[in-house]
């Protein structure tokens, strides 16, 4: 019985620290995001903020992840699972992102090494009229889970040549059609705004 409550208050601490982990890194991501430019809504970055977080979360266990997003994949190539791709936690945290409908921040979809084994994909966020590599990633797939952001030209785990330290050089481009998928909520509004003019 001991034993039991033991393991159960283990857990508990677990659970604890990772929503105390999470609550500084939705704070700290939308203070980065605001500070992307003088006209970013502290509201609406904080809004994206939260839930790019809550969905990362809640992405692991939708598609129950075991031991890292690299055993997901091959158990999602092998059959095993339907989604846990890369280029599916950017799709899923981009369609419940696209839900806020941003009027200052403006989401894209980033993809390093493209065709090949080490392919990523995540979303990156920028101010409006801001160039991609000048934007944030948010990448739920590379900590499994957890959500992980930094700025683009600061991403070192996707640099050109890395074999002798970092190049600061990043691999991330930007991939048009799917950020065009992104923002197609705002390509509807000034439809709207241009019939309403009339």
């Amino acid at each position: 019985m001991r034993t039991i409550a033991v393991a159960v208050l283990f857990l508990l601490l677990i659970h604890a620290a990772a929503q105390a982990t999470d609550e500084r890194s939705i704070k700290d991501l939308a203070k980065a995001l605001t500070a992307l430019a003088h006209d970013v809504d502290p509201a609406e970055a904080q809004a994206l903020s939260e839930k790019a977080h809550t969905k990362a979360r809640s992405l692991k266990k939708e598609y129950r992840v075991v031991l890292n997003p690299e055993f997901t994949v091959f158990l999602y190539n092998i059959g095993k699972r339907k989604r846990g791709w890369c280029g599916h936690w950017a799709e899923d945290i981009g369609a419940e992102l696209k839900e806020l409908k941003c009027k200052t921040l403006v989401l894209h979809w980033g993809e390093a090494y493209p065709n090949t084994s080490s392919e990523n994909n995540a979303l990156v966020v920028t101010a409006r009229n801001q160039p991609f590599k000048d934007g944030i990633i948010l990448d739920g797939w590379r900590r499994a889970g957890r959500l992980f952001w930094c700025p683009v030209v600061k991403d070192d785990e996707y640099e050109v040549e890395q074999h002798y330290g970092h190049s600061g050089i990043t691999v991330w481009k930007e991939n048009m059609k799917w950020s065009e998928w992104l923002q197609e909520y705002q390509n509807e509004d000034k439809e709207k705004e241009a019939t309403a003019s009339r």
